[in-house]
């Protein structure tokens, strides 16, 4: 299985739509990545898709957010979805993989992710609590924090402000 990791294009939205709405079972990711796409956190190289066989199968976004009241930039990573027919081959995980290493080439130092405990720490995400970084979405235990160059985060801490897009889909 040959996986080309790519930015989204234009071409994709529809794709990258009807995706989300199969992986996640609902419009409200779909609707969030098409209200970002338009909002100044958008990071046109940071939404990217994972294509086999010419078939896009995943979708990955990275938003820009602030943290604290310093207002670090850092990013999150949300929404990732990968086609039902598709999971369990490693392609959220080449999504993610890619879409760090884009982000740290861009010079973004952090990324922020709410997700599942034993799922991100493999990235290298630790515990955001470790910082005193909170969101208003999620229990601690499910809020991550990842250090794209050691010691971004060593003087910030506070809640993580999402891009007002965040508040009206979801």
């Amino acid at each position: 299985m040959e996986v080309i990791i790519r930015t989204e294009t234009s071409d994709d939205y529809k794709v990258v739509f009807d995706l989300n709405v199969k992986a996640f079972g609902q419009e409200n990711e779909s609707r969030l990545i098409e209200a970002l796409r338009k909002s100044n956190a958008f990071v046109p190289e940071l939404s990217l898709v994972a294509e086999v066989d010419g078939k896009v199968v995943g979708h990955i976004l990275f938003t820009k957010v602030t943290i604290g009241d310093s207002k670090h930039e850092g990013l999150a990573l949300a929404p990732v979805a990968v086609a039902p027919d598709a999971q369990r081959q490693g392609l959220g995980t080449r999504l993610v993989e890619a879409g760090l290493k884009k982000a740290a080439e861009l010079g973004f130092d952090s990324v922020v992710v709410l997700g599942h405990e034993n799922y991100y720490p493999k990235f290298g995400f630790k515990s955001a609590s470790n910082w005193n970084i909170t969101t208003g979405y999620n229990s601690p235990e499910s809020t991550f924090a990842l250090e794209l160059k050691n010691g971004a985060l060593e003087h910030v801490s506070g809640l993580v402000e999402y891009p007002k897009e965040f508040l009206v889909v979801s």
